[in-house]
């Protein structure tokens, strides 16, 4: 499935090398380019698109207040030469943000990470996701399921323990929303304020279960069925 794109950038040799970049994937196919940000805003009020490249810092209008004007968004990846205005746009749940000047191997991952975005928001995985996206650091990030411990809910925010990693990852949604991506033969929910994935639990007592990493969480009564279902395998 090829994702229809636009690139609006005012730096005409930062718009040409995008221009190239693109060229050379097969899975994009450009439609338009823009040098004028209020022409892009306007051909984007007109026609839908999967993915845009869009400039942070441009006069008469910024890429950020062009996306925020955008009633359909598309998938976006900045493009700064500024690490600080990528902050600004964390509400507009960017795919990435591609710092000037941008090389091809980081361009690729940027578009790699919105084809699989893409197919996962559109249900293309037919198998059991082996992946899944939470927004947080500012961009939407991919997680490998195989690598989660455990998931914490914190009110609105939830904290997603991956194994190796010394800091969790804090994301602004619930654990139900996050139980609803999750493969239920992988991911248990043990306590409304835990998920577990079964694969890291090492030994179940009666209210806790140990995990492999040495953590121990708690089974509310109402999960109880968890620890009988694991100690029946």
């Amino acid at each position: 499935m090829l994702l229809k794109c636009v690139a609006i950038d005012d730096e005409p040799l930062a718009l040409e090398l995008i221009k190239e970049y693109i060229s050379r994937l097969p899975e994009l196919d450009l439609i338009q380019v823009f040098d004028d940000a209020i022409q892009g805003q306007e051909f984007l009020k007109e026609n839908e698109i999967d993915l845009l490249f869009v400039d942070i810092n441009m006069p008469d209008i910024t890429g950020l207040e062009l996306v925020k004007s955008l009633k359909i968004r598309p998938m976006i990846i900045f493009t700064t030469a500024h690490r600080k205005f990528a902050v600004e746009g964390f509400d507009l749940e960017a795919i990435d943000y591609l710092l000037k000047p941008v090389d091809f191997e980081r361009f690729g991952k940027a578009v790699k990470k919105a084809i699989e975005y893409n197919n996962f928001k559109n249900n293309l995985i037919i198998e059991t996701p082996e992946y899944v996206f939470v927004r947080a650091e500012y961009r939407i990030i991919k997680i490998e399921l195989n690598a989660i411990e455990y998931i914490e809910g914190l009110e609105d925010y939830i904290k997603i323990h991956i194994t190796g990693l010394p800091h969790p990852i804090l994301t602004l949604m619930s654990l139900k929303g996050i139980l609803e991506q999750l493969p239920a033969h992988q991911f248990s929910r043990i306590h409304r304020s835990y998920i577990v994935a079964n694969a890291k639990v090492k030994s179940v007592l009666k209210k806790n279960v140990l995990l492999t990493s040495g953590i121990e969480l708690p089974v509310s009564n109402t999960y109880q069925h968890f620890i009988k279902d694991w100690q029946k395998k």
